[in-house]
C-alpha cells in the first residue's frame, strides 16, 4: 500500500522513509501542504498519509479540510503529526477531517500500529466500495458505476475539449446459448467474455454491464482510431477460442457499436449512449461479429 509522507523536515522524512519501507509500504513524500494536498486528489493517490502538523503552505488541518471538502470518492485515512497536545488542537484537526494523531517525539511502536489500523480501515472502506461498483456475476462494473464514469468524461471533456469513445457490445444470439446450454452455461460465458475483453483495455478505460448480455465501454482522451483499435481487440479477444463450461464448448461472438465526442463538439449522456446503441443495432443486421461506426 502506498502512503504519503508530509514534512518540511528532511531528517524527519528519512526516518520515516526508512521505517514505514521495512514495514512494506510504498512510500511518496511532499515537503509542503500544497504539495500533499495535490498528490492526495490524484486518482492513483496514496489513501493513507502522515501529515506534520506544521509545514510551508497549507498546514496539515488545512490538508485535512481540503481533502474531505473535495469531490473525490476515494477515502484518504490522514494521520496528523504534531508536537502540540492541548484538547483545542485535537478537537480542531478532528473536526479538519483528520482520523488521527501521533505526539512528537513519536514511539516507533505506536506509529506502527496507528498506522496499520489506518490501512485496516482503507482496505475495508475499498472492498465496500468495490462491491457497491461491480457487477455480481461478471465482476466488470455495475450499470449505476459505468455510466457515472461516463458522466463524468463527459463533464470532463466539456471542460477540456478532449475526445471521448464509447462502445456499447452485445453477446450474439446469446438467448440460443440460454435455450441451448442452459442458464448456467449462459452466465459462465458472460463471466468468460468480460473477462477478456476487460483484459485488452488500455489502464484508463472502463468496462461495465449495462444489462443482460450488454455491456458498455468508456474510453477518456480517445478519438475514433484509437477506439477502432480497442474496439477489435475486444472483439478478437471473444472471437478467437470458445468459451469452456460444463455443459461444452461455446463458440462466441460479439457486435459492437462504437461512438465517439471529438474534443471540438459537445453530446449530451443520452445522445452519446443512442448513437452507440443505433451503431450497435446496425452491427447486428450486418451479420453480427463486427464493429460499427455510429453516424
Amino acid at each position: 500500500m502506498k502512503i504519503l509522507i508530509a514534512d518540511d523536515d528532511p531528517s524527519s522524512i528519512l526516518y520515516l522513509q526508512d521505517m514505514l519501507g521495512e514495514w512494506g509500504y510504498e512510500v511518496e513524500v511532499a515537503v509542503d501542504g500544497n504539495a500533499a494536498a495535490e498528490i492526495l486528489r490524484r486518482s492513483d493517490g496514496p489513501l493513507l498519509a502522515i501529515l506534520d502538523s506544521m509545514m510551508p503552505g497549507m498546514d496539515g488541518i488545512d490538508v485535512c479540510r481540503g481533502i474531505r471538502q473535495s469531490d473525490t470518492e476515494r477515502y484518504v485515512y490522514m494521520i496528523i503529526l504534531t508536537s502540540r497536545v492541548e484538547s483545542e488542537f485535537i478537537v480542531a484537526a478532528m473536526n479538519a477531517g483528520a482520523d488521527d494523531f501521533i505526539s512528537k517525539p513519536f514511539n516507533d511502536e505506536e506509529m506502527r500500529v496507528r498506522v496499520r489500523a489506518g490501512r485496516r480501515i482503507v482496505e475495508l472502506g475499498e472492498q465496500l466500495r468495490r462491491r457497491a461498483s461491480r457487477d455480481a456475476l461478471t465482476n466488470i462494473y455495475n450499470r449505476g458505476a459505468i455510466i457515472e464514469i461516463l458522466e463524468k468524461e463527459l463533464s470532463r471533456q466539456g471542460r477540456s475539449q478532449h475526445a471521448v469513445s464509447i462502445l456499447f457490445c452485445d453477446v450474439d444470439n446469446f438467448k440460443a446459448i440460454n435455450d441451448t446450454h442452459g442458464h448456467l452455461a449462459g452466465d459462465e460465458v458472460l463471466r468468460v467474455l468480460a473477462r477478456r475483453m476487460a483484459a485488452t483495455l488500455r489502464p484508463y478505460d472502463s468496462f461495465g454491464r449495462y444489462g443482460g448480455e450488454e455491456m458498455l465501454g468508456v474510453f477518456p482522451d480517445c478519438g475514433l482510431e484509437g477506439a477502432l483499435e480497442v474496439a477489435e481487440r475486444m472483439r478478437a479477444a471473444v472471437a478467437e477460442a470458445p468459451v469452456k463450461t460444463e455443459f461444452g464448448d461455446i463458440d462466441v461472438t460479439v457486435s459492437i457499436g462504437l461512438a465517439t465526442v471529438d474534443k471540438d463538439q459537445t453530446c449530451k449522456l443520452a445522445t452519446l449512449l443512442q448513437r452507440a446503441d443505433d451503431a450497435l443495432y446496425r452491427a447486428k443486421a450486418n451479420g453480427k461479429n463486427c464493429i460499427t461506426i455510429a453516424h
